[in-house]
């Protein structure tokens, strides 16, 4: 009789907690999709390019022109500038009047790189880190820098 009792109750103690055992594991998965859906992928999955705005009025303003400011990137990672802008733009390296200005990057005044028009792009790969001014040729008070780690 006392086995009979004992093996009741380990029966009864499989069936009791086989729901439990299901409604933990079930948690447990849920649990990992939601953290997983709250994390900031950007650590997990980098983009290869950063964007900058350069903002509508910029011709009139300063550091301000283009956002961020200061951009931040990798190394390797690509900012692109787009021209929110309804006036032309050059994204040009250096300081202005700068003997290395525009020698590492430079949208140019004409061809298919020039911000010539609002929503144009420009475009340049970092590959080294440091830190990098940048100013508008045409609108010299307009000045961004880009820090690459």
């Amino acid at each position: 009789m006392i086995f009979i009792t004992v093996n009741f109750n380990l029966e009864l103690i499989k069936m009791v907690n086989k729901p439990i055992y299901l409604a933990a594991s079930l948690l447990a998965i849920l649990g990992v999709i939601a953290i997983g859906a709250s994390t900031d992928n950007s650590v997990l999955a980098q983009s290869d390019k950063v964007q900058a705005s350069i903002v509508p009025g910029a011709s009139t303003l300063t550091d301000t022109a283009v956002s961020p400011n200061p951009i931040e990137a990798k190394v390797g990672q690509t900012v692109v500038w787009t021209n929110d802008d309804s006036a032309f733009h050059t994204v040009t390296s250096g300081l202005i009047g700068a003997a290395d200005a525009g020698k590492m990057f430079d949208s140019g005044l004409a061809g298919p790189t020039a911000l010539t028009a609002k929503g144009k792009t420009f475009e340049h790969k970092f590959d080294t880190a440091g830190e990098f001014d940048y100013h508008c040729t045409l609108h010299p008070a307009m000045t961004g820098k880009i820090i690459v780690t």
